[in-house]
């Protein structure tokens, strides 16, 4: 059933470049979150110009597909200029969702600006379980959040905070940043999972130690723009 735009309360809202594998998992989880809510939820999917049939897979489904600018943070911010919802959820394609996930954030954001959820790392490396809790108490300890722990706010925060900054990395940290000037996010402990296949590929310490040393690069005033070419 279609919805009219004074009926959505939350958009959701997930940018997508060639994500075509993992699509199909993600459009029957959501889906089914959609039937669990009982207000209005709006899916849109903001391809960056995808080569393979993300596009089509996304179209085939109930849900909307706009063709965006390439770039996560210009993406996640032409989906919001688009986004009917007084409430906004971004999400990357490889999370899953916990349980009543919309209904959660609505719930959360009915009196806090904006939080995150809890991240679980998926995959068979103990050492995933260590990283995930770390994230997680940083992330309470610090009020800054990462696009993996499914970052939302209400619209008018977003808008006033000016949207992601216009940059290729570190624009959830940005963003997190900006809110957390206006008040400390809502940190949900139901987890979202997030895929931990490029933590193996590219090695686990390697990974961290790489993490870590961009973020402190990042806080010490290397623009982005400077540090993406380490992070590929």
């Amino acid at each position: 059933m279609s919805l009219s735009d004074s009926d959505v309360v939350l958009s959701v809202i997930v940018p997508v470049l060639n994500e075509a594998g993992v699509l199909p998992e993600l459009l029957t989880e959501l889906a089914v979150q959609c039937e669990q809510c009982q207000v209005g939820v709006e899916i849109i999917f903001v391809d960056g110009g995808s080569s393979d049939n993300s596009v089509g897979l996304i179209a085939a489904s109930a849900f909307r597909v706009v063709v965006g600018p390439q770039g996560r943070a210009r993406q996640m911010n032409f989906g919001a200029a688009a986004a009917a919802g007084s409430n906004l959820l971004f999400l990357h394609a490889d999370t899953q969702l916990p349980d009543w996930a919309f209904s959660r954030v609505i719930t959360a954001l009915q009196s806090g600006v904006w939080g995150r959820f809890d991240v679980l790392i998926r995959g068979d490396a103990p050492m995933f379980k260590v990283i995930a809790w770390f994230m997680n108490w940083r992330s309470r300890l610090s009020g800054i959040a990462t696009g993996d722990q499914g970052i939302f706010v209400r619209e008018a925060a977003f808008i006033e905070a000016g949207g992601f900054p216009d940059q290729p990395l570190m624009e959830d940290i940005a963003l997190s940043a900006l809110l957390r000037e206006r008040e400390a996010p809502v940190c949900l402990r139901n987890k979202v999972e997030t895929s931990g296949r490029r933590w193996q590929e590219r090695g686990i310490w390697r990974t961290i130690i790489l993490m870590w040393r961009l973020r402190y690069l990042y806080w010490r005033g290397v623009p982005a723009e400077q540090l993406v070419s380490r992070y590929d």
